[in-house]
């Protein structure tokens, strides 16, 4: 009885070398999306290829002439070159931060996906088909372009709208010695004034921004294999 005693204890102990104590009660991640599109492009540390299948906590990278286009539902996120990004979830629903470069990102549903920059969170404003594009510039500083439907862009507490066909400088973190520009609505409005929000030094600044220029890769990609 002794010796079958001592195989036994021998064979859990291989057991729990073999197999990590937690294997048999954690579940697999829910995936976040998949790669639909990708050259010269990374997730994590290995290369990118369409039909990779995404996770909360992955890390896309694009090199100096590549990209990479992802799907999560009806949500589409498209890297530019020299661009990395962070994939995650806010309440089940996909979103992602921008850490370099120019993302773009288009959506039918006002609260199916954000996009973070800093400290800057910007999404679709309505559930009308929406296309947005943001630059990293730096810490402070990042350009929000709302190329199809109009855009939000929330920092803390306070919130400016972004109108279709117009592009804004977003300035974070504003010193309090900086004067506000002139402002003739509490709102957005389609090529207008400056605005800024005061308590949380956010300051967005309107620039020149050629409307109608859809015709990119993220909107060609969502048409229908149909579609003529």
């Amino acid at each position: 009885m002794r010796g079958v005693g001592a195989v036994s204890a021998a064979v859990v102990s291989v057991s729990l070398l073999v197999i990590p104590p937690h294997a048999s009660t954690t579940q697999s991640a829910a995936p976040w999306g998949t790669v639909i599109a990708a050259e010269r492009a990374h997730v994590n540390q290995s290369a990118a290829d369409v039909g990779t299948t995404l996770y909360r906590g992955d890390r896309l990278s694009t090199d100096m002439q590549g990209s990479i286009q992802v799907q999560a539902g009806a949500v589409r996120l498209l890297l530019l070159n020299s661009t990395e990004a962070e994939l995650n979830e806010e309440d089940g629903t996909p979103s992602a931060s921008l850490v370099k470069g120019t993302a773009t990102f288009s959506t039918g549903n006002a609260h199916a996906f954000t996009l973070h920059a800093s400290k800057a969170a910007v999404r679709a404003y309505t559930d009308a088909p929406t296309i947005g594009q943001v630059v990293y510039v730096n810490e402070k500083e990042l350009v929000v372009v709302a190329k199809r439907g109009s855009l939000i862009v929330t920092v803390a507490d306070e919130t400016q709208v972004v109108d279709e066909g117009t592009a804004y400088r977003v300035l974070l973190d504003v010193p309090v010695s900086v004067p506000p520009p002139v402002q003739t609505t509490p709102t957005a409005q389609r090529g207008g004034a400056p605005l800024k929000a005061g308590r949380s030094r956010f300051l967005i600044v309107s620039i020149a921004f050629i409307a109608g220029a859809t015709t990119f890769a993220i909107l060609k990609a969502s048409e229908s294999p149909s579609r003529p």
